[in-house]
């Protein structure tokens, strides 16, 4: 993999990764007159569910589903610059324009919101990122082949390396949205990386779970899931180095979580055929994404990686896939229970869904 990094006419940095096998002079320049970014992004304390809160008021005026001839992640072209000054590409990074946490946010905030002393406040300091996988602004994921698919991967392996780097950084989460019902604001194939500052709600209460677990019985609660899982009913696709299964207790109508065989805390540990073995089984369960209804699901995917510091030992990588569609034309919507309480109430079978999915014949 060959690594370019240039500025943007802002100053934000963008990065190119290219397969070294195909390398590409990576020199134009982008000529466009922007103004220089400003976050004003700020971290806020729920003191009564002891979690962190990022407002960023600042991203209402982001780009929002822009036609395809105005795309502003397709290459560059006369007279069209775009945030990629490039006139093709492999796969791209860069700084995201519309931030909601940031290196250079203004540090000047209070130490609590106005009239509540135990509601804190920090700057919304981060890094969010924007990875494009592909200059065709027509094709998703699931068609990438594996070769740049293992370029994505790659890829978000050194940025997970990079940003962890980052003192101050936490927590480095690595995802996509794809779909409108999703929320997506851009159409073009791309995912996104935040560096968090702290550790998110999720992986702070998975990590107790496996501690509480190992205090009771001296095991790996992560390890005991997966072996259950390896030999149940719900798989739907493996191999050697990755399952991928449909989890006892999911969540979402369409849920699938991609564990690697060996224990490992993030994509950087990952070695280069468990990166092969990884794409392998997710392209499949992506393509069976795309063709169990009429059109294609719409997705989040997202990497559970270990935190930056306390916790790696105790983490095993792993990837959520989940859908929130549960029947042709209709969405599940977190309604009264899951948005007011958080307890989700599914509305399909986890073995069910399993074996739909094992039985879509791939194209």
């Amino acid at each position: 993999m060959i690594r370019t990094s240039r500025q943007l006419a802002d100053g934000r940095e963008i990065l190119y990764y290219d397969d070294d096998r195909h390398p590409a002079p990576r020199e134009a320049e982008d000529a466009r007159d922007l103004p220089p970014v400003a976050t004003r992004s700020q971290l806020r304390f729920d003191p009564l569910l002891g979690e962190w809160v990022v407002v960023a008021a600042h991203r209402q005026s982001r780009t929002f589903l822009p036609p395809a001839d105005q795309c502003p992640l397709c290459p560059s072209r006369p007279g069209r610059p775009t945030e990629v000054p490039e006139s093709d590409y492999q796969v791209a990074v860069f700084e995201n324009r519309f931030p909601s946490l940031a290196t250079d946010v203004d540090r000047d905030v209070p130490p609590a919101a106005a009239g509540n002393p135990l509601a804190e406040l920090r700057p919304g300091f981060g890094r969010c990122e924007v990875v494009c996988f592909t200059s065709d602004h027509d094709r998703q994921f699931a068609d990438l082949g594996p070769e740049r698919a293992r370029l994505v991967v790659d890829t978000w392996a050194d940025r997970t390396a990079e940003l962890s780097a980052l003192d101050g950084v936490a927590q480095v989460f690595c995802f996509e949205n794809h779909g409108e019902e999703i929320g997506v604001t851009l159409s073009h194939p791309h995912g996104q990386i935040y560096g968090y500052p702290f550790v998110p709600p999720r992986i702070e209460k998975v990590l107790a779970s496996v501690r509480r677990h190992r205090a009771a019985t001296g095991a790996d609660l992560f390890g005991e899931v997966l072996a259950a899982e390896r030999t149940g009913p719900r798989v739907v696709a493996a191999n050697e180095h990755w399952t991928a299964f449909v989890p006892a207790a999911a969540r979402w109508p369409y849920e699938v979580q991609l564990f690697p065989t060996r224990k490992v805390p993030d994509l950087p540990a990952l070695t280069g055929a468990e990166r092969d073995g990884f794409v392998a089984v997710y392209l499949d369960v992506l393509g069976r994404f795309a063709s169990r209804f009429d059109t294609p699901m719409p997705y989040i995917a997202a990497w559970n990686q270990a935190p930056v510091g306390d916790g790696r030992d105790d983490w095993w990588l792993h990837l959520q896939l989940f859908s929130l569609r549960r029947a042709p034309g209709k969405l599940k919507y977190l309604a009264g229970s899951e948005s007011g309480m958080g307890a989700f109430i599914t509305d399909t079978n986890p073995e069910d869904v399993a074996e739909q999915l094992r039985a879509v014949v791939l194209p």
